[in-house]
């Protein structure tokens, strides 16, 4: 599910969305989703100051609470 949310939310920032991937990395207690846009696409993700990436996170925090297991976005480039 937190996968299909990044992705969504991805493609409607950036410019190319068909260059966005999401790739899940699945632990024990956490789950680590890795981002990766178009090089010319990477500051719409993270916005200024990384307010849209820290937003990004927040939604997933709230989005995860129900699995129980911390859930970490790593933007790629």
């Amino acid at each position: 599910m937190e996968k299909e949310l990044v992705a969504y939310v991805a493609q409607a920032l950036v410019d190319n969305p068909e260059a966005v991937e999401v790739a899940v990395i699945e632990g024990e207690k956490s789950t680590i989703l890795e981002l990766r846009v178009a090089p010319d696409d990477i500051g719409k993700v993270i916005g200024k100051h990384g307010r849209i990436a820290k937003s990004l996170r927040t939604i997933l925090s709230a989005a995860s609470t129900k699995s129980g297991k911390r859930v970490v976005l790593e933007i790629l480039d």
